[in-house]
């Protein structure tokens, strides 16, 4: 569980009030029914992916210092893109460097993405964006301390059970589902992050990962490419951010798959990610300029 410091208060409080705004619950549904009608063919209106990488490019490489492995990897085809996850910056430095054939897709936590007006407004433009709706560590960590006595807590644990939807309901689940099959089988790929959270140290996983990962990849025929991202979870202007790919992965493709052959492609996956992660991860002391402003510029 997360510490509850000041700060962890706030964010909380301002997720349940980004859970309870109507512009963010109307974008939600808005974009979720876009995406699920690409299963009827009707394609998603979203902007160039060219224009897009170029866009994030510019803005991506006036902050950081860019570094790319084996970018060749990455096949001309739909693919799942497997990755670590450490900021809130991740999906956009990989969409400003990956192919652009296919069309890739990320999903994404639905009130990060469009708490703020300038990011709904953006986001609905360009596209490319599966919001998934979910319960947040830090109000689960809140909930957990009301029950254990602290009476602060008790009126914030409350709203957040009336108020945020936990994403585990059938519905939502099989709602996900069909937009990111839909997603495969039409030739587009998809960005996912296993560890279903944002990591806390350089260099390690969130274990166990997440089994969707795999499911889909399993189910759609497609394969997954591990990648590592080194450096994104501080930021500050000038640092070195590095994207490492791995060597595509496939497996037997299946519309029922077993808990046995998902459990085996789960770990063949998450050894390929450790592979990529650095062992022993030194944070560069180095003056460090907007390192708050970089970091929190996206929550």
């Amino acid at each position: 569980m997360p510490t509850l410091t000041d700060a962890t208060i706030k964010r909380v409080k301002e997720g349940v009030a980004a859970a309870g705004d109507r512009a963010v619950r109307n974008t939600i549904e808005e974009i979720l029914n876009r995406l699920e009608a690409i299963n009827q063919g009707h394609p998603e209106p979203r902007i160039n992916a060219t224009v897009r990488r170029c866009a994030l490019r510019s803005l991506i490489h006036a902050l950081f210092r860019v570094r790319v492995e084996h970018l060749e990897r990455i096949p001309p085809k739909p693919a799942i893109l497997a990755v670590n996850h450490l900021h809130h910056i991740d999906p956009f430095l990989l969409l400003a460097e990956i192919p652009t054939q296919p069309h890739y897709y990320f999903l994404g936590d639905a009130r990060t993405l469009y708490n703020k007006w300038w990011k709904r407004f953006i986001l609905r433009l360009a596209g490319g964006v599966v919001p998934l709706e979910r319960i947040w560590k830090e109000e689960v960590a809140v909930i957990a301390a009301a029950k254990a006595g602290q009476q602060e807590l008790v009126e914030l644990a409350a709203e957040i059970e009336k108020t945020v939807p936990t994403g585990g309901d059938i519905q939502t689940l099989r709602k996900i589902d069909r937009i990111i099959l839909g997603i495969l089988t039409h030739g587009d790929g998809i960005v996912l992050f296993p560890e279903g959270r944002l990591g806390a140290t350089e260099g390690k996983l969130h274990l166990p990962l997440k089994r969707g990962t795999v499911m889909y990849a399993l189910r759609a025929g497609v394969p997954i490419v591990p990648i590592a991202l080194v450096g994104t979870h501080d930021l500050y202007l000038g640092k070195e951010l590095a994207i490492r790919v791995g060597e595509p992965l496939y497996f037997s493709p299946t519309t029922r798959p077993k808990r046995q052959e998902v459990d085996a492609a789960l770990e063949t996956l998450q050894n390929a990610i450790l592979t990529l992660l650095p062992i022993d991860y030194q944070e560069p002391k180095e003056i460090k300029l907007f390192r708050s402003f970089l970091n929190h510029i996206l929550w």
